[in-house]
């Protein structure tokens, strides 16, 4: 039998989808689960939606598209981005995809160069798809340590000293996944400033949790004086409009978009059509319903932080966005003899029955940050609480 690429082989993976698998089987088997696993929202996409998918078929819109996008869903995408961060684009200059996810491999593949040596910093903890995607495309991996010292954001110091000419790229994600640390516009602006002594890297900027910020306002990085032109803006309607399984993501870049373009042609032809035109009413249409689930995500971190640091052994900063809390649970580990995030992570799955993921499914965990799990809220208020009883019994009996 021919053997398989060692790029394939050594692929990595987005682990919350293994532990969902995991939990579904428990499920099907009549265990009663509560799961704070999975990224996304317990919500249904809003009707106006729907509706605009009906019409589109109804329509016979139903065939191929442009690779880059329907025009009227990338004027929408470049409308939303002047009101929501007030930067100037063009719709030219917008890609539309089968998710966010593809313009991580689209980015790689644009501005690094297989086996050149060139190196992407990445934000660890992190989305395992960055660092995955780094070594398929043949690039180098620099992981950026995120500090709870700072935060959960990264040291400047550390920033300067990790980039050199080699450096061809730096991902940053804020509101951040999986601590919730969100980076705020004078923070971006040292960072902004720190690059201008390296013309030749890019910035992919992951902002797909950009709409689920709970204190304060958003901030992009491409609205600094001279950044909008290298750095890849991304975003999409998975986690803001409940839209995660119509698969919906769009990136912004004036000298990029013609070659993610080519990208979309050469992989997925264009984002599903019916799909596309969902995603104008999203951007353009009514905003009660979308409004009233990011209010709901505010309700539900504030339940979860609160109850979380109530219990023993256990304590967590408040996440400034998206829908997870990052509590480090080293002195909980101690007190009932687990060596690791990933072992209370099983013990809490099948003894508790309440199902997390752990800090190694997020990069190798930063030496000297003890052990930590990640919680995604973005599940019911009643789940919150009765997940929250259920390890207060398992902590209770398993210290003895």
């Amino acid at each position: 039998m021919p053997s398989v690429s060692h790029r394939t082989q050594n692929l990595g993976t987005e682990h919350a989808f293994v532990v969902l698998a995991e939990v579904n089987k428990l499920i099907a088997e009549g265990r009663d689960i509560r799961s704070f696993a999975i990224g996304q929202p317990d919500f249904v996409t809003p009707g106006n939606i729907i509706e605009a998918a009906k019409r589109a078929m109804d329509a016979g819109h139903t065939g191929y598209t442009a690779s880059a996008g329907i025009p009227e869903l990338r004027r929408a995408v470049a409308d939303y981005l002047l009101r929501s961060r007030d930067i100037g684009y063009d719709a030219e200059d917008i890609t539309v995809a089968n998710g966010a996810k593809p313009f991580i491999l689209y980015t790689l593949m644009a501005v690094t160069d297989h086996g050149a040596g060139h190196e992407v910093l990445y934000p660890t903890p992190g989305f395992p798809i960055y660092e995955s995607q780094i070594i398929a495309c043949g690039a180098v991996p620099v992981p950026l340590p995120l500090v709870e010292r700072e935060a959960f954001g990264f040291d400047l110091e550390v920033l300067k000293a990790k980039l050199n000419p080699r450096t061809r790229l730096l991902m940053l994600n804020s509101p951040h996944n999986p601590t919730g640390r969100t980076l705020t516009r004078e923070e971006l602006a040292a960072v902004a400033d720190v690059l201008r002594d390296y013309p030749e890297c890019w910035v992919f900027s992951d902002e797909v949790y950009s709409a689920m910020v709970h204190d304060g306002a958003f901030a992009s990085i491409a609205s600094l004086p001279g950044m909008a032109e290298r750095t890849v803006l991304l975003d999409g309607a998975s986690k803001s409009y409940a839209m995660t399984g119509w698969r919906l993501g769009y990136a912004a870049n004036r000298a990029l978009a013609p070659y993610f373009s080519s990208w979309m042609t050469n992989t997925d032809s264009c984002a599903g059509s019916i799909t596309q035109w969902a995603g104008v009413e999203a951007l353009t249409g009514p905003q009660e319903e979308h409004l009233r689930m990011m209010e709901s995500f505010t309700r539900r971190r504030n339940l979860i932080c609160e109850g979380l640091n109530t219990l023993e052994g256990l304590h967590t900063l408040r996440p400034g966005g998206a829908f997870y809390v990052w509590p480090n649970v080293s002195e909980l580990c101690a007190m009932t003899g687990v060596d690791s995030g990933e072992a209370l992570r099983k013990r809490w799955l099948y003894e508790a029955n309440v199902a997390v993921l752990a800090d190694s499914q997020f990069g190798t965990p930063v030496p000297g940050e003890g052990h930590h799990v990640r919680f995604s809220y973005a599940t019911s208020e009643e789940n919150i609480e009765q997940g929250l009883e259920r390890l207060r019994k398992w902590i209770r009996e398993a210290k003895g």
